[in-house]
């Protein structure tokens, strides 16, 4: 029974609380009065996510800290003047597919993501460059204010997104790593469900700054597990052989996790084999349990050592509920266990007693799982009776951390789907990334990489789909990082770029891997239907010209050059899916272009978003337009015939469709 508080709520820890769920990073651990070791707020560090320009004044604390960090932070919430531009020769399936490849830097990507995708994402896997002292990182240009910044991301030059090599020379080694990662976590994480998922590939170097760096940004209380991948046998190291990589896994809210009761479970690999090979052994032999088994063991022979499907051989007896073993365990784990009187069921003697006492609690539940068929008795009493499990009874299981994936195999599924080409080194083991899919993501939800190399997490998502027939949906970012024709390794991936006039840049392989995977797909599964396609969006500064962004730039004499606010060679479309960004809307909702009096006319998926930036638009166009009653309804400022037009579009969409917001650009 709990007890009356009998005092007022403590105000400064639900403060705390409150502060800790905006800004986890600020939660630190200080000193009280006594020298007692309590949860307090770091002030600095809360005043720098507060402010538009950096921050001075740290004070002792627990904290991780280097060189840099106020800069990150200014980086992560600054403001960007900066659009997605579609690009539908490069997409496949542009006008149906629901998946999106963004081309352009990944910071950017996932600023301009945050309206659109806020609190949607399920699962974000990223694989970033590890920090060898040879992989390229992105350099961001952390030395201004955020009006500064803002002002200088609207240039059409890339100096504050350009890739460095970071050397171990280099003294901020660690820290220009740390710096590169945290902003783009940072946003990541508004994007992830409160029942989501990130997972980050990483290798020895960083692992532990990677752990610190993610429990400030996602909160410790949210780690779930550090799986660990034995890839390669390295004969020629000096030391040790380091063959493993890591997969850091943290849930957006493992408090929501639990209150909804939300538990991991993947199905066991090869069951579903083993139940249709049962059902036709069924149908061919019916009782003969012996001619069963013998086809079961038959196809148990095929299964080689190192397949996922080995512990299904160790199933070997079969009746009416399918293959079965009943050699399990009965011991209390731990030992110490009950110790409570069995009587065998046929001598009527007590049952030997397992060495670590019965593995349940009571004798009423023993009895109650041998009614149900799961506990097995030997000829005598002298026998400890033993756990029976069905295979169709238990076909799902706990991924467990520890796992086994020979690079090798990966790396000759992808050159295979290159024709032989060996265009990316190490590319992501494809059977890895869609178990996870499979694993942490329902059939419907929304996977991100923003680092998607060689785009193995979009083929994961396809194979996942075509397995299961989900409709599960990726957004890849990918930077077009231009190909070194002078090493060895990319000088191959751009001779087979240039073969299929593609430029030479990693994000093409991006785009063909896609490409290459739906149409093997296709190939493999003519009947199966599942979007494989993915609609290439770019980014680009705004489509607006400077004076929309500032304004106290420009000169009266300049005026007169900027009567339309839009720049130049922007096309309708790129418009379009500037308003989409804006206003929060998917970016892969369907769009279809009608042409009414002359002028084009964009309808987002049905009513959802009625826009048309043509010149001359009449009241009778904005009638007719009012008339289908769109959710939204956006023109540019230059497009009204006249000004009474302009004046008049409110007054008719409050007459013909009150509920549609009407805006310009």
């Amino acid at each position: 029974m709990e007890k009356l508080k009998l005092h007022t709520p403590d105000l400064t820890a639900q403060n705390i609380d409150r502060i800790a769920e905006l800004f986890p990073n600020c939660v630190t651990e200080a000193q009280d009065e006594q020298g007692r070791v309590t949860r307090a707020i770091d002030f600095d560090q809360l005043r720098q996510e507060l402010s538009g320009s950096i921050v001075e004044g740290p004070r002792e604390r627990y904290h991780l800290d280097w060189p840099g960090k106020r800069e990150a932070i200014l980086a992560a919430n600054a403001p960007i003047a900066k659009t997605l531009r579609p690009c539908r020769d490069e997409s496949v399936d542009f006008d149906t597919t629901k998946n999106l490849f963004i081309e352009g830097d990944n910071l950017d990507a996932l600023k301009l993501l945050q309206e659109t995708y806020l609190g949607k994402v399920k699962l974000i896997y990223i694989d970033p460059p590890y920090n060898t002292g040879n992989d390229f990182i992105y350099e961001d240009d952390f030395a201004e204010d955020s009006e500064s910044f803002l002002l200088r991301s609207n240039q059409k030059d890339e100096a504050g997104n350009r890739l460095i090599a970071n050397t171990e020379a280099n003294g901020r080694f660690h820290s220009d790593w740390l710096s590169m990662i945290y902003p783009r976590l940072k946003q990541a994480k508004n994007l992830l469900r409160d029942d989501g998922f990130i997972v980050v590939s990483i290798d020895d170097v960083e692992l532990p700054r990677l752990r610190e760096i993610m429990d400030e940004v996602f909160g410790n209380g949210n780690f779930l597990a550090v799986l660990v991948f034995d890839r390669n046998r390295k004969n020629d190291a000096r030391f040790f052989s380091v063959g493993h990589e890591y997969m850091v896994v943290y849930a957006r809210s493992k408090v929501f996790l639990k209150e909804a009761d939300i538990k991991l479970r993947a199905s066991k690999q090869g069951v579903e084999e083993v139940r249709g090979l049962f059902k036709y052994l069924r149908k061919e032999h019916g009782n003969d349990w012996k001619a069963i088994l013998k086809g079961l063991n038959e196809f148990y022979q095929t299964i080689m050592e190192d397949d996922p499907r080995r512990p299904l051989t160790r199933f070997t007896k079969v009746d009416d509920k399918g293959p079965y073993r009943d050699d399990g365990n009965i011991n209390w784990p731990g030992g110490n266990g009950p110790r409570y009187e069995v009587l065998h069921p046929n001598t009527g003697r007590p049952s030997k007693l397992p060495t670590s006492g019965w593995r349940y609690p009571t004798a009423k539940r023993f009895w109650e799982e041998y009614e149900k068929g799961r506990i097995v008795f030997g000829p005598t009493e002298s026998t400890v009776p033993s756990v029976r499990t069905n295979l169709f009874d238990n076909d799902t299981q706990v991924m467990p951390s520890v796992r086994f994936s020979y690079a090798q195999t990966s790396a000759n599924q992808f050159n295979e789907l290159f024709d032989g080409n060996r265009v990316f080194n190490n590319p992501k083991p494809l059977n890895d990334l869609k178990e996870l899919v499979g694993y942490l993501t329902g059939p419907d939800d929304i996977v991100l990489d923003f680092f998607a190399g060689s785009g193995t997490a979009g083929h994961a998502v396809v194979a996942q789909n075509a397995d299961d027939g989900g409709q599960r949906r990726y957004i890849l970012v990918q930077i077009p990082q231009p190909l070194d024709i002078t090493k060895e390794d990319e000088k191959v991936a751009a001779t087979f770029l240039a073969s299929i006039a593609k430029p030479l840049s990693i994000a093409e392989i991006t785009k063909e891997r896609l490409r290459r995977a739906f149409e093997r797909t296709q190939r493999d599964q003519p009947l199966l239907s599942i979007d494989g396609g993915f609609r290439v969006l770019k980014i680009d500064t705004s489509n607006m010209r400077d004076v929309y962004y500032a304004p106290d730039t420009v000169t009266q004499a300049d005026l007169l050059g900027q009567v339309d606010n839009i720049k130049e060679k922007r096309t309708p479309e790129d418009l379009l899916f500037q308003v989409l960004t804006d206003w929060g809307l998917d970016l892969a909702l369907p769009i279809t272009t009608e042409t009414l009096d002359g002028k084009i006319l964009f309808f987002v998926d049905g009513n959802a978003l009625a826009a048309c930036f043509d010149t001359g638009v009449t009241d009778e166009l904005v009638k007719e337009i009012a008339k289908r009653k769109p959710l939204r309804a956006v023109f540019r400022d230059a497009s009204y015939g006249s000004d009474s037009v302009k004046i008049n579009v409110e007054q008719i969409f409050r007459l013909l469709s009150p509920e549609t917001e009407v805006r310009s650009i």
